[in-house]
């Protein structure tokens, strides 16, 4: 399970920010929010409030309780390089039943590797 500034890092990390921006959002300095990312310092309950509702999550998500944020839905949204999550969505309803299998079994193999690491 990640720890809180892990999540925050990575939620910061999907909606393409920068630590300043989301900073100045909760009116502290860039130094003061690299902290929090980087465990220096503890992240008071006013941050987590405030961040989930910034990243339109739960509190519980970001304490751990529920694991049910998928990332960033804007499919328009640029996704790797080049390529957003429409182009990919689309690349996925263009394959035939066995392939969509196929892609699906590849896929939880990936992420069984990823957990084992």
């Amino acid at each position: 399970m990640k720890e809180l500034r892990e999540l925050i890092r990575d939620l910061r990390d999907d909606h393409d920010l920068k630590q300043k921006t989301v900073a100045a959002h909760l009116g502290l300095s860039q130094q003061t929010y690299s902290n929090y990312e980087n465990g220096r310092r503890e992240i008071p309950t006013w941050v987590i409030a405030e961040l989930a509702k910034y990243y339109k999550v739960s509190t519980d998500y970001l304490l751990g309780i529920d694991n049910s944020y998928l990332g960033n839905t804007n499919l328009k949204n640029q996704y790797l390089t080049n390529v957003t999550m429409h182009d990919i969505m689309y690349d996925i309803q263009t394959l035939n039943g066995n392939s969509r299998k196929d892609l699906l079994r590849y896929i939880q193999y990936l992420k069984y590797l990823q957990k084992n690491k």
